[in-house]
């Protein structure tokens, strides 16, 4: 029995996309419960939240087109200003409406002009009777535009008077979106992360074909056994799989067992799959040399113009929070205002150093110092606006171990 059931559209095209959404089948009902019929006012606007590769642009891309809705599907990191954004809405827009591809430039300055276009573009017969839907993917980029944007999105319905559903897919939650001013609250939906039953049936889907599919599950198995603790990353998990499948084929095409001989096949795969898990995510060599490496049985540190591990690239707000500590534990407080203001007015030129402040700072060693500084100096020497998210805090926990290690080790030398 299908779990997709709605009136409004074919049983045909609801079971087809059924098989192309596993495991999403609760969220897709939910959607297609809120959007309706075709020729219904829909939610004005929907903000879809979740963790990284939970489906959320493909669970939307994937509606859309099967059910053959019309809508636009912008990503905000591309279109990184609003004038961009708003055009790049307009042209595809246009497109849609007239069923080929718009090839004459739109201007679009203000959001007034905005408006005005939009409603031409929207009175053409093609979608005229049914809700229009405008996807924006990577959201969060909206609260870098001005201020007048994300608002302007939240009512678009109200604003241009017409029958359409502004989408927002992002990875943070609404609160970090919502102005200190207030403004309309969306209907916030989550994704949640795939568990391990969910990856294992869609990894599964894609066995080739001269492979069985039992045969192919049990590698999947194998696969997620050993990585799904560091890793449960959808993408990432299916570039492993698709890396590795050949060796764990080797026995079977050279004869030395057959599909059902799983222990021989681990304890083949099993090495290889211990090199792969130190690279989780880090691309240190393409898949074509990773390849070249397991044929010829070498180490990643082998190839030649590679350091496999001996500098490995931090994230991004990991370096600048073991900046701002280096900077927070070296330097004294009343530097800070000299150091990272813009205009900290006229600085008297007279030696009031104390007398033990005249040594060096890196003599002395670090010194303790607050979270708080430790997040204005962040703030301070990062060029775009820091968000505080979980992600920034857990690394700011790593980065404050790190910095209390390397606290002991120098008093341990002064000892």
């Amino acid at each position: 029995m299908p779990n997709l059931e709605h009136p409004a559209y074919p049983a045909a095209d609801l079971l087809h996309l059924e098989s192309l959404v596993p495991c999403r089948e609760s969220q897709v009902s939910m959607l297609l419960s809120i959007f309706g019929e075709r020729q219904q006012f829909s939610f004005p606007c929907i903000f879809i939240y979740g963790h990284t590769a939970s489906g959320k642009t493909y669970v939307m891309q994937t509606l859309l087109t099967t059910l053959q809705l019309p809508h636009v599907f912008v990503n905000c990191v591309e279109c990184f200003t609003s004038r961009l954004l708003l055009e790049e809405i307009l042209i595809q827009l246009q497109s849609c409406s007239s069923g080929t591809e718009q090839t004459s430039p739109v201007r679009c300055d203000t959001l007034n002009d905005f408006v005005r276009l939009f409603k031409q573009a929207v009175d053409s017969q093609e979608v005229q009777h049914q809700t229009l839907y405008i996807v924006l993917d990577r959201a969060e980029q909206l609260r870098e535009m001005e201020a007048n944007i994300l608002p302007a999105f939240l009512r678009l319905q109200e604003l241009t008077d017409r029958n359409v559903t502004v989408v927002l897919l992002s990875e943070i939650v609404w609160e970090l979106f919502r102005p200190n001013m207030g403004c309309f609250e969306p209907f916030t939906m989550y994704f949640p992360d795939y568990s391990i039953g969910h990856l294992q049936k869609i990894l599964s889907q894609n066995h080739p074909p001269e492979y069985s599919a039992d045969f192919y599950a049990a590698y999947i198995n194998i696969l997620l056994g050993v990585f799904y603790m560091v890793c449960r990353d959808l993408k990432e998990l299916r570039h492993l799989a698709a890396l590795n499948f050949a060796k764990y084929c080797e026995p079977v095409v050279r004869g030395e067992a057959n599909e059902r001989d799983t222990r021989k096949l681990w304890k083949n795969i099993e090495p290889h799959l211990k090199k792969a898990m130190q690279t989780v995510y880090l691309r240190e060599i393409s898949s074509s040399q990773w390849e070249r490496l397991q044929h010829d049985g070498g180490e990643a540190g082998q190839l030649k113009g590679l350091s496999a591990h001996t500098h490995v690239e931090l994230p991004y707000y990991s370096k600048f929070l073991l900046i701002a500590a280096y900077l927070a534990s070296y330097n004294p407080v009343r530097t800070d205002k000299r150091f990272f203001l813009k205009h900290h007015g006229k600085i008297k030129k007279t030696n009031f150093m104390k007398k033990h402040e005249k040594t060096s700072n890196h003599l002395l060693g670090p010194k303790p110092f607050p979270l708080d500084r430790l997040l204005a100096i962040l703030y301070s020497i990062v060029d775009n606006r820091v968000a505080p998210t979980a992600n920034i805090f857990s690394q700011k926990i790593a980065c404050l171990s790190f910095k209390v290690g390397q606290q002991s080790q120098s008093r341990f030398k002064k000892d």
